[in-house]
């Protein structure tokens, strides 16, 4: 079963900021195709919440088109959640995040 933030729809960036604000969350980076880039999370100690974590990981995620945010307060253990489907999927983390060590995700099909 995909994570929740593979549910939600790839939207352009400009659309997928508005009404994101200093909220923590989940979000995941795309190029046009679709492709995911980069995996990241914005915590507590985040300035400017999502919005501004989001804003910055644009000036080093070169090609990120399209975006899907997920709001929650639960951002460290989604975020790894969301690395751990995206490797169990694929096979490897996103080509912009750095190496993690994870636990294993079976998901149920």
């Amino acid at each position: 079963m995909p994570s929740a933030l593979e549910h939600k729809p790839w939207r352009d960036l400009e659309d997928a900021l508005v009404g994101v604000h200093g909220q923590l969350g989940v979000f995941a980076l795309a190029d046009a195709k679709d492709n995911t880039l980069f995996i990241g999370y914005a915590g507590g100690r985040t300035p400017f919440g999502l919005k501004g974590e989001i804003t910055d990981r644009l000036q080093t995620t070169e090609g990120a088109v399209r975006a899907r945010i997920e709001i929650t307060t639960s951002y460290l253990s989604r975020y790894r959640e969301c690395l751990m489907f995206y490797q169990a999927q694929f096979g490897c983390l996103p080509p912009l995040n750095p190496p993690e060590r994870l636990g294993r995700l079976s998901p149920m099909v």
